[in-house]
């Protein structure tokens, strides 16, 4: 099969949308992303418009500029994040039969303002800064032996040795579920993250399996609850009336795909970079104390989210006219390579100064699990640079990559000394 025969099909071009606006690329096939997405990217930033239109995936705009992130993300009522008006969701539910089962809403990112404060507030003291120190000895042990297990081999697979079970043992043992299912999880994610069919059954189908996969654990919390984030949230309120099994479910979805992928992936690209510029290796274990600038400036160079809008009304966006209930997609990863932002955004630089990234987005939709990603991704670097002789990418294996809502790392194939 070709490259171009994976691309999904083109739509036709909407009347408003002026030649000028039109791009053809493929969030989720585009072959060049594949290969090398940021490097990808950058070629996007200076071959197309900050806004752009794509008739792949159904036809959809893509936000790649700096400000139109910036400014989408805070504008809630012009780009919402519900699929579907929220009132037309409760208005079709109402007419469903009474024993069809419940289909699950990753809230509160699929809520905009104020129902979303709502939903979001039960969160916060979860992944509070003071909640998330509490964790870091124990992700810092469990760091250290995954290392470890691989050091003495002289090379490893980095996603599947150490990126994937990092975070995602952290997550499941912060959510309550049980680490022996830890495949079974990973399967339902990367099945749900991958999808590209348009039909809102197949969406519905998957969040289905994901709420299923977790029902027992769910069910057994309430009536024994324990010191997780299940329990927690059994004992909340929402506006005033106490959870529900649905509640549960909405909640869970979202924690599950959001907390099983994304914290991998942005260790993924670091990892990466760190194996391609020795240099960096070499002062950051000399002063370790520069990992946490080395971070943030991953975090900038290799920005891997990309959050989906729903146009809510017709309107003219930074000179763009864009018509109700068309997608836009929020592409944070070119948001943090625009030169306009950031000079000379190819460039790695640990002292650079300048506005703050966006890669956990921005307004009131801004990352809430953004403090626990810091401090994985710290450790992980420091323990890597700390435990591993100089490393390197292996040159008979390179890199594969994703694409789609999470640009991410497929295989990391690293080779060092023994």
């Amino acid at each position: 099969m070709t490259e171009a025969a994976n691309l999904s099909e083109a739509v036709s071009q909407p009347a408003h949308v002026p030649d000028s606006l039109v791009y053809d690329f493929d969030m989720f096939h585009d072959p060049a992303l594949l290969v090398d997405p940021h490097k990808r990217i950058l070629d996007m930033i200076k071959s197309a418009p900050p806004i752009f239109w794509t008739p792949r995936n159904g036809g959809q705009w893509i936000l790649q500029g700096h400000a139109a992130n910036f400014d989408a993300a805070r504008d809630t009522e012009s780009f919402s994040s519900e699929i579907m008006p929220h009132e037309q969701v409760e208005a079709i539910l109402a007419q469903l039969p009474p024993d069809m089962p419940h289909i699950p809403r990753a809230y509160p990112i699929n809520l905009d303002p104020p129902l979303h404060a709502q939903y979001r507030m039960p969160l916060q003291r979860v992944f509070s800064p003071k909640t998330i120190n509490a964790l870091s000895g124990s992700i810092r042990t469990l760091a250290g032996e995954l290392i470890d297990k691989v050091v003495g081999q002289g090379r490893c697979e980095f996603m599947a040795d150490v990126a994937e079970p990092l975070p995602v043992q952290v997550f499941l043992k912060m959510l309550g579920l049980p680490l022996e299912r830890l495949p079974e999880y990973r399967a339902l994610v990367k099945e749900h993250l991958s999808e590209t069919d348009p039909n809102p059954a197949t969406s519905i189908a998957r969040l289905q399996q994901v709420a299923a996969a977790m029902r027992d654990t769910v069910l057994e919390r309430r009536e024994h609850p324990r010191d997780d984030i299940i329990s927690m949230l059994w004992q909340v309120e929402i506006d005033g009336r106490p959870t529900t099994l649905e509640d549960l479910e909405n909640y869970g979805v979202l924690l599950f795909i959001a907390g099983l992928d994304t914290v991998m992936q942005g260790m993924g690209h670091g990892a990466r970079h760190l194996a391609l510029d020795p240099a960096l290796q070499d002062e950051l274990r000399k002063d370790p104390a520069l990992v946490a600038q080395a971070t943030e400036e991953m975090l900038r160079r290799y920005t891997f989210t990309v959050p989906p809008r729903r146009v809510n009304r017709d309107l003219v966006f930074q000179g763009v006219e864009m018509k109700r209930n068309e997608r836009a997609i929020l592409f944070l990863p070119g948001a943090d390579l625009d030169p306009k932002e950031f000079p000379q955004p190819e460039k790695f630089d640990l002292r650079r100064d300048g506005k703050p990234h966006i890669a956990f987005n921005a307004g009131p939709h801004r990352c809430l699990g953004s403090h626990l990603a810091r401090v994985e991704l710290n450790i992980v670097y420091e323990e890597m640079v700390k435990r591993l002789p100089p490393f390197r990418i292996d040159p008979e294996r390179p890199p594969k990559f994703k694409g789609g809502h999470v640009v991410g790392v497929e295989e990391l194939h690293l080779v060092w000394e023994k």
